[in-house]
C-alpha cells in the first residue's frame, strides 16, 4: 500500500474521531483545534513511515510541531469557557435535521482533505531522498520563520489587547495589526510558502505548490478573511481601519 494512501487513511480515522468527540461535546468548533494537531499527526506518521530520515526532515518536523501545537493551544485557550464559535453555531441552526451529516462531510472530512493537500510539502520532503540543506531549503526555512513570527506575535498581541478592559469597544490596530488587518493569516500563509521552498529543493517537489496555493485561496477568498471581515464590518471603527490598513500583506498605513 502506498505510504500516501496509508497517511490518508490515518487522517480519515483522525477526523472521524474528532467528529465523534464533537457530538459528545455538542460543539463543532473543536475542529479548529483538530486542525493544528492534524498536521503534527501527519508529520509524525510520515517520519515513522520514512525509510530514511535526514536532519532536515527532523528540523521541518519540529517546525510543524511547534506551529501546530501553538495554534491548537491558542484556539483551545481562546474557546475555553465560551459558547460555540458563531460560525459553527449558525450552521447548527441553519442545517437543521441535516446537521450531523453535513458536519461530518463539510466540516471534518472536507477539512481533512484540505489538511492533506496543505501538508504535502512536509510529507514529500520527509518521504523523499534528497540533499540535507541547499540554498533553496535555507531560504524556505527563513521564510517560515517570518511567517511564524507574524502569526504567533499577532495572536499574542490580539489576546493581550482583548484582555485589557480599557480596550473594550475598540478595534485592535496596534503592533503588527497596524501594518496589516490580518497578521496571523499572513503568517500562516507565509509559513506554507516557506515549507514549499524546502520541498522545491528536492527533485520533483514542484507539484507540492498545490499546498501554499490552497491555503492562500482559503485564507484570502473562502473561510478566512472574508468571514472575519464580514463580522468586523459591524464595528464602527472598521471602515476607517479598512481604508488605511493593508488587508493582507504588511505595509505602512495609508493616510
Amino acid at each position: 500500500m502506498s505510504t500516501y494512501i496509508t497517511l490518508g487513511l490515518i487522517l480519515l480515522c483522525y477526523m472521524s474521531g474528532w467528529f465523534i468527540l464533537s457530538i459528545i461535546k455538542q460543539r463543532n468548533d473543536i475542529a479548529d483545534v483538530a486542525w493544528g494537531l492534524g498536521f503534527i499527526l501527519m508529520t509524525v506518521c510520515a517520519l515513522f513511515l520514512s525509510p530514511d530520515i535526514s536532519p532536515l526532515d527532523v528540523l521541518i518536523s519540529g517546525l510543524v510541531t511547534l506551529w501546530g501545537g501553538r495554534l491548537a493551544w491558542h484556539i483551545h485557550r481562546r474557546n475555553k469557557g465560551k459558547s460555540e464559535d458563531y460560525r459553527y453555531a449558525k450552521w447548527r441552526k441553519d442545517w437543521g435535521k441535516w446537521f450531523y451529516r453535513r458536519s461530518y462531510l463539510q466540516v471534518y472530512l472536507l477539512q481533512g482533505i484540505f489538511l492533506y493537500i496543505i501538508v504535502l510539502p512536509v510529507v514529500y520532503s520527509i518521504l523523499s531522498p534528497g540533499p540535507n540543506l541547499t540554498w533553496l531549503s535555507i531560504a524556505g526555512l527563513l521564510v517560515w520563520i517570518i511567517g511564524f513570527t507574524f502569526e504567533s506575535v499577532g495572536d499574542a498581541q490580539l489576546a493581550s489587547f482583548l484582555k485589557d478592559e480599557n480596550n473594550k469597544g475598540h478595534l485592535m490596530q496596534k503592533g503588527l495589526w497596524h501594518y496589516t488587518r490580518h497578521p496571523n493569516y499572513f503568517g500562516e500563509v507565509t509559513q506554507w510558502w516557506g515549507l514549499w521552498l524546502v520541498a522545491l529543493s528536492i527533485p520533483g517537489g514542484l507539484f507540492t505548490i498545490v499546498s501554499p496555493l490552497t491555503i492562500t485561496i482559503l485564507i484570502l477568498f473562502v473561510s478566512g478573511i472574508p468571514l472575519l471581515e464580514t463580522k468586523m464590518e459591524q464595528h464602527p471603527e472598521f471602515a476607517q481601519y479598512k481604508k488605511t490598513t493593508s488587508k493582507f500583506i504588511p505595509w505602512f498605513p495609508r493616510t
